[in-house]
């Protein structure tokens, strides 16, 4: 009798606190609308059991049905889908909504609280430290490790252009970009490009996998499901590989800052040779000398940072500069004046060192670059976690509700390019184009307080690879009958379904 009452108690309690917890969530979700869904279950069974590719296709199709601004739900978590400029501008630039969505905590077993999934003093205070990293004169050190491994690069590539066969250059540009961000940021080399079986390099292809994984399989999106899975085991092995690597970095490059600190206090004047070593490892070092609080960052705040690094710096480049050789493949004349640019720059020597200063000067190059990514942003939607019931260009959103913005479809609206499929680089150069009248229109690198703190580091990279790439071969389309209906699969980063097929011919 007592149990049977207490069971009812707490079966109305519970009745109470989801009613009071999800009443103003159904009640803004349901003014806002959406596609139609069922008990429990929401809006899941669009997208569940589906590949990364059909996925992609599926939040197509919802969007061309549902509008600029619609909710979903996938179970109890209630999303609001964006491609609305308003509404992504009102998020975006505003310092209240800095709080990341759900979608991002499948990131935090590899970084942690890093710059991109931490919020409020912390992101705050790491922001500020990391800043300064990316100045101009830190980043024109940087150039020198681009032209190295683009130059390994150019070796990999020649048997291709050998012998003009067709292949994926999406797996051999992730690899150069691995190489590059390694460097950039631990100043460490994996040579990922002549080494691609090490286990730091398999580990992190099999972290990116499984975060991708996460962000569209509907069943290892919940903790509870995702732990008792073969994923969280391979998850893990693959963790200890990336940690234990950044761990044995960190403290070898503060043993020797501390050796330099204490040879300096007897001998001040510092050695041409320990200049140019702290040069190529700006980033660490600069985490390592930084404080907060007047105390320096630990280790773990470090590697949560390194990691971050690279995290968002050789996925995302790797999507930008595959995306860009597929177009100028696919338009030569496009291509030519790129090269033309290039030469008149640089000059002809194929081999020759670009520096910053001759990089900033490739203009054309820039509106080519802008042009690919509208069409294929490296990261196809940004998300916000809203903390309160707020109201957002007219429209209001309850608390705890996550805000997609999705870029890649914002980029392809008619309403905000004209002609939007078309690839034209010189719609960029307009004083009137879409992206000057309102800057919300185009975001790949997203915008206000949370925008891409490394926008500057990956156009140089994107323009430095690019243009030692033309000065050697001219990049050609697959033959007719190898090629294959644009797929997408969009998680965290956007990636072509079927590689990107390209030929080569040598300029020699």
């Amino acid at each position: 009798m007592i149990l049977g009452v207490l069971v009812i108690f707490g079966a109305v309690g519970l009745t109470v606190y989801l009613y009071q917890k999800f009443f103003w969530a159904i009640y803004y979700a349901a003014k806002i609308g959406g596609p139609p869904g069922y008990p429990l279950l929401g809006n899941a069974l669009l997208f569940v059991n589906k590949s990364p590719p059909e996925f992609f296709l599926a939040l197509q199709n919802t969007i061309k049905k549902a509008g600029k601004c619609f909710r979903l739900w996938l179970g109890p978590e209630l999303l609001f889908i964006v491609t609305d400029v308003e509404v992504a501008e009102a998020i975006l630039s505003s310092p209240k909504y800095i709080e990341k969505s759900g979608e991002y905590d499948f990131i935090r077993p590899w970084l942690g609280e890093g710059l991109l999934t931490s919020s409020n003093r912390k992101w705050f205070t790491n922001r500020k430290i990391i800043t300064p990293t990316f100045h101009f004169k830190i980043l024109e050190q940087f150039v020198e490790i681009f032209d190295q491994q683009s130059n390994i690069f150019i070796d990999q590539l020649r048997p291709k252009a050998e012998t003009g066969e067709c292949f994926d250059v999406f797996p051999l540009v992730t690899l150069c970009a691995l190489d590059v961000i390694c460097e950039s940021a631990m100043g460490t080399k994996v040579d990922a490009q002549i080494r691609s079986d090490s286990d730091y390099v398999k580990a992190v292809k099999e972290i990116t996998y499984i975060i991708h994984l996460r962000t569209y399989d509907v069943m290892n999106r919940y903790n509870v499901l995702f732990n008792l899975s073969s994923y969280r085991r391979r998850q893990d092995k693959a963790l200890k590989i990336l940690h234990g690597y950044t761990d044995s970095v960190i403290r070898s490059r503060r043993q020797v800052l501390s050796q330099q600190n204490a040879a300096e206090a007897v001998v001040p004047e510092r050695r041409e040779s320990d200049v140019g070593l702290r040069k190529k490892v700006a980033f660490l070092d600069m985490l390592l000398q930084a404080t907060v609080d007047g105390r320096p960052l630990t280790d773990l705040e470090i590697r949560e940072e390194v990691d971050t690094f690279m995290f968002e710096g050789h996925d995302t480049t790797t999507s930008a500069i595959s995306f860009l050789l597929y177009r100028l493949a696919k338009h030569p004349d496009v291509q030519q004046k790129v090269y033309e640019e290039i030469i008149s720059v640089v000059g002809d020597d194929h081999n020759r060192p670009v520096n910053l200063s001759q990089l900033n000067e490739l203009h054309y190059l820039d509106l080519v670059i802008k042009e690919t990514l509208r069409l294929y942003p490296s990261v196809p939607f940004f998300g916000r976690k809203l903390l309160e019931n707020s109201d957002i260009a007219g429209i209001t959103f309850p608390a705890e509700a996550s805000i997609i913005i999705l870029p890649f479809f914002m980029g392809r609206d008619a309403d905000y390019f004209e002609e939007p499929l078309q690839f034209r680089p010189e719609r960029f150069a307009s004083e009137t184009s879409a992206e000057k009248s309102n800057p919300y229109r185009y975001i790949p690198f997203s915008a206000g307080p949370r925008n891409c703190i490394g926008q500057k580091f990956a156009l140089a990279e994107i323009k430095s690879l690019t243009s030692k790439i033309l000065r050697h071969y001219k990049v050609l389309p697959p033959q007719q009958d190898q090629q294959r209906e644009e797929s997408f699969i969009a998680e965290m980063i956007l990636r072509p379904t079927y590689g990107i097929p390209i030929r080569l011919q040598d300029r020699r």
